[in-house]
């Protein structure tokens, strides 16, 4: 892409997950606005502050159908859904297509390096597993994007790139600024010469299959040839009902019937659960030894926080427990 799409390209990422050209995209990138003065021809600054940020040179305007959209992004035009409700009510009524050109980067919270940046600190000729989150890293998540590194589809001497979303993301998840935190505290801890840490300015769509695979081809740019896709990835489920909009493998299969295409292949995340006999284990193997399983829900992982109690080491870095301790 070099801009926000104009309809063409924008009907085509809709009805087809691909560009006019066949390339695969799994979601529409666009410029709204509820400006009816605002034309095609037109350039303007988009700004941070006083910081200019890029031009946008538009060329294209629009009027979506937003249910069609909705419906066929986001497997639904109920409302429920976190990403229909955001087409419906935060988006303006007319969609702009036009190039875009950078003139300065924005000012983050935290470190935000480009795909070219990240792609210059990794080895090429090694592969690069990425490992997509949007929470804070606890055990069972870096025993799952380490043992990655065991996978037969990952070549001898892979390495894994955490790239965590520090984006806005659902109302109750933790603020980007304090998930940085915890990775950075993670980071120091573990000092893990086989895992790199970036950080990625991107709001979740919780768009399911679609979404994995616009998180695929983001990753590519990073230099990235394998990603883990857990069950359920940027799943979500109805706020009334409690329903879930798509099934736990969606994702991972709609992955991996795009994987040739998109020149990145999924990893399937392992099942793991913790055992008082043998630590963490994959459920199969937990099952089949009949070990004992330890459980701790985030719901209740939350009120310990909040309520000033031990969290067991086997669920939680103390490190990544203490920045949520200072900070939420």
């Amino acid at each position: 892409l070099t801009g926000f799409m104009d309809e063409a390209t924008y009907t085509s990422v809709v009805d087809d997950v691909a560009l006019p050209d066949g390339t695969m995209f799994g979601l529409p990138v666009i410029f709204d606005t509820d400006d009816e003065d605002l034309e095609p021809g037109t350039t303007v600054l988009l700004t941070q502050g006083d910081l200019p940020i890029a031009t946008v040179e538009f060329t294209d305007k629009f009027k979506p159908n937003k249910a069609v959209e909705s419906k066929k992004c986001y497997g639904t035009s109920e409302l429920e859904h976190p990403g229909t409700l955001m087409v419906a009510t935060e988006r303006g009524a007319y969609y702009m297509g036009g190039k875009v050109t950078g003139l300065n980067f924005p000012v983050r919270d935290f470190p935000c390096k480009t795909p070219a940046e990240v792609r210059a600190e990794l080895p090429d000729d090694k592969d690069v597993v990425a490992f997509q989150c949007r929470n804070p890293v606890h055990r069972a998540h870096y025993e799952l994007f380490t043992r990655a590194l065991d996978d037969p589809l990952i070549g001898e001497g892979g390495i894994v790139l955490v790239h965590p979303t520090c984006g806005p993301t659902q109302a109750d998840d933790i603020p980007g600024t304090v998930r940085y935190k915890t990775y950075e505290v993670l980071k120091e801890e573990t000092a893990n010469p086989r895992v790199f840490w970036e950080y990625l300015p991107y709001s979740m769509h919780m768009a399911g299959p679609r979404e994995a695979i616009q998180h695929m081809i983001i990753r590519k740019n990073f230099g990235c040839t394998h990603f883990i896709i857990g069950r359920d990835m940027a799943g979500s489920k109805s706020s009334i009902t409690g329903e879930d909009y798509y099934g736990a493998y969606d994702a991972q299969d709609f992955a991996r019937e795009s994987s040739e295409k998109l020149g990145v292949t999924p990893v399937p995340s392992l099942n793991l659960v913790y055992t008082d006999e043998e630590g963490y284990v994959t459920a199969d193997e937990a099952k089949e030894k009949g070990l004992s399983l330890k459980k701790l829900s985030g719901t209740k992982f939350r009120q310990m926080l909040r309520g000033g109690e031990d969290i067991p080491e086997w669920f939680a870095f103390k490190s990544v427990v203490s920045v949520l301790r200072e900070n939420i």
